[in-house]
């Protein structure tokens, strides 16, 4: 290891592998949505959308999740991705789809992708913590 090169200890590992579960499950999604598999048409037309949104969902899921994907652009993809998941989630709860396996599977993605984000980059967490620290004087 160069001096340059930065520790990664466990925490970042797990965040790494967190995160790849996430863009892997995601690559999954969206070749499936770029090739239209009839399943894909099929399951848009139960959501209330036309089977032809199969590839344009498809074009922005792969940016999206390119940027997460991507070291510098990684948050930008994490906040455009959970505005990608929360419309997954608002067209489930629309039709009535069952709520812990369909309705909420784009908050435990959203959570998982978050969460290996975090753990790769410890001062991100302290950026977006609530708490305060000591008043400065």
């Amino acid at each position: 290891m160069s001096p340059a090169a930065p520790h990664r200890g466990a925490r970042w590992w797990a965040g790494a592998v967190l995160s790849g579960l996430v863009v892997a499950f995601l690559a999954f999604d969206t070749v499936i949505k770029l090739i239209a598999l009839p399943v894909v048409g099929e399951t848009l037309e139960a959501l209330g959308w036309p089977a032809d949104m199969a590839v344009p969902l498809g074009v922005i899921l792969l940016v999206v999740t390119a940027l997460y994907a991507i070291p510098r652009t990684s948050l930008v993809g994490a906040i455009l991705l959970t505005a990608y998941l929360g419309g997954a989630v608002a067209a489930h709860l629309r039709i009535g789809s069952p709520l812990f396996s369909h309705t909420l599977f784009g908050s435990y993605l959203g959570a998982a992708m978050w969460g290996g984000l975090l753990l790769r980059d410890p001062g991100l967490l302290r950026f977006l913590s609530w708490r305060r620290g000591p008043a400065s004087s």
